[in-house]
């Protein structure tokens, strides 16, 4: 579904529906010299309070700040398949050592993790001690 801007004179300006920062855009635009905010929030669906935010990222970053950015975290998981099997590994060959100690061996062993990521996969995988009651 295109979205269509009215121009001067009679002369339409279209945009594809799947260009995103072109739509948003075309919305502030519309809001601020055409149509009027609340009409633009209503053709192109956006919601009052998210008119806002984008008019603010326009303010401060002009289009680009109306492109999507990647979803999700910004750095790479500590706990990968290599990280989860290296613990239960060392648990494995020795049940005894606690967190403080796998995590000593495996940043020797060149890998960053932390003890509380240690204790976490620990915790996880159920390779608590046991308790003799």
């Amino acid at each position: 579904m295109e979205k269509i801007i009215k121009g001067i004179e009679g002369n339409d300006f279209v945009i594809r529906a799947d260009d995103k920062a072109g739509i948003k855009f075309a919305m502030l635009f519309e809001a601020h010299c055409t149509i009027g905010k609340n009409e633009a929030i209503n053709k192109y669906e956006f919601s009052e309070q998210w008119y806002y935010k984008l008019l603010k990222k326009y303010k401060t970053q002009g289009v680009m700040g109306l492109i999507d950015k990647k979803k999700g975290p910004a750095k790479q998981p500590v706990r990968t398949k290599e990280v989860i099997n290296q613990v239960i590994r060392h648990r494995y060959l020795d049940s005894g050592l606690g967190a403080d100690i796998i995590a000593q061996k495996m940043n020797q062993n060149g890998y960053k993790v932390s003890i509380r990521s240690i204790e976490r996969i620990i915790t996880e995988y159920g390779l608590q001690k046991k308790r003799i009651s």
